[in-house]
């Protein structure tokens, strides 16, 4: 095979594996408005819908929070069979050995992501639903890396000197900023999930105090409050304590996050890729803030707690790939040979032969 013809292959491999991150990205944002609009259960059978097979489903059923359910699945679907053809795709064309096999995680991540989807319906469990939720983001994680690992980019990164630089110290920061930045995500799902609405209404005050009260006095006079104003479930103080957690954690990751970026910038230079990738991490987290409290002020409207998901989904992935960017950029400079071609990662050439 030229060269030629290795350059469009991988090219349109890392094409096809954008896409299907992509339309994973789509399908949190679609989770979301399901669970926003407490459609989880519009659809009560699985993987029927009504009756019918899925891709059958009448229009006249297509309505309500049904629309949402439904449309989720179909995108799922999608999700399903794209990673299914990524997986097939790598296994056949890609030479390294670890890549074969993060397609068929991929696919075997994209089953299961599948199956507890459809125990969620047909077992009645909220708690499934937030596992569903987090294996999610995982999954996205992953085939945001897959497109990162058949790029361009990544083969040629053992030669570009610009990825240089970053200290331990730097890449451990980063590394703490992403990990807690999935734990938030995992609250945030286990919020959702409770699905009693907001169990703070107000901030950046919490009940009008710095740290509200959550004796059983005060918790039912909430509750009261609430009855008599938005009518919405009652509240625990389990759920305040974890709303809490929640804001607590996103301070935290603000903190993290900036002291990244800004050392990132003093170690690299502002023109560097890693550091300007810090620049739009911190970027997303401060949306993210925003869009944490916005969500508060407009009672979780759906689409602004949606934004809130899917936001928080491209701050994790952005601080897990800028984590392999650094940590494989310092693997490769003491591993690897130089890569002289592009279709290295097709074929046996001395970059990629040591990482088999």
């Amino acid at each position: 095979m030229n060269a030629n013809v290795q350059q469009r292959e991988i090219s349109w491999l890392h094409k096809f594996a954008v896409l299907t991150a992509f339309i994973t990205f789509l399908l949190l944002g679609l989770g979301g408005l399901v669970t926003s609009h407490e459609a989880g259960m519009s659809v009560p059978d699985w993987p029927t819908s009504y009756g019918y097979n899925m891709f059958a489903l009448p229009v006249k059923f297509w309505h309500g929070g049904a629309f949402f359910e439904h449309t989720h699945r179909l995108l799922a679907s999608a999700a399903g069979l794209f990673t299914t053809i990524l997986a097939v795709w790598l296994w056949l064309k890609d030479s390294r050995r670890w890549m074969k096999w993060l397609g068929v995680i991929a696919f075997l991540l994209v089953v299961a992501q599948g199956i507890l989807g459809g125990l969620r319906v047909t077992l009645k469990m909220d708690d499934l639903g937030i596992v569903h939720g987090v294996v999610g983001q995982s999954f996205f994680i992953l085939l945001s890396a897959i497109a990162l690992f058949t790029s361009r980019f990544w083969i040629k990164r053992t030669t570009d000197e610009k990825l240089t630089g970053a200290s331990r110290g730097l890449q451990k920061l980063a590394l703490a900023a992403t990990v807690l930045i999935f734990c938030q995500l995992m609250l945030g799902a286990t919020m959702r999930g409770q699905h009693a609405g907001l169990a703070i209404p107000d901030f950046p005050a919490a009940y009008g105090q710095l740290w509200p009260d959550t004796s059983a006095a005060a918790v039912a006079q909430y509750n009261a409050a609430r009855m008599d104003v938005i009518s919405e479930n009652p509240i625990t103080a389990f759920q305040i304590i974890l709303q809490m957690a929640h804001r607590l954690v996103a301070l935290a990751i603000l903190v993290l996050v900036a002291t990244s970026a800004w050392q990132a910038t003093r170690q690299l230079g502002g023109k560097n890729p890693l550091a300007k990738l810090a620049i739009i991490w911190l970027t997303l987290v401060a949306c993210q803030i925003g869009l944490g409290a916005a969500t508060i002020w407009t009672n979780k409207a759906a689409d602004v707690a949606t934004l809130h998901l899917m936001v928080g989904a491209l701050s994790l992935v952005t601080g897990a790939l800028w984590c392999i960017i650094s940590f494989g950029r310092q693997e490769g400079a003491t591993k690897f040979a130089p890569a002289r071609t592009i279709p290295g990662a097709f074929s046996a050439s001395p970059a990629m032969a040591a990482n088999k």
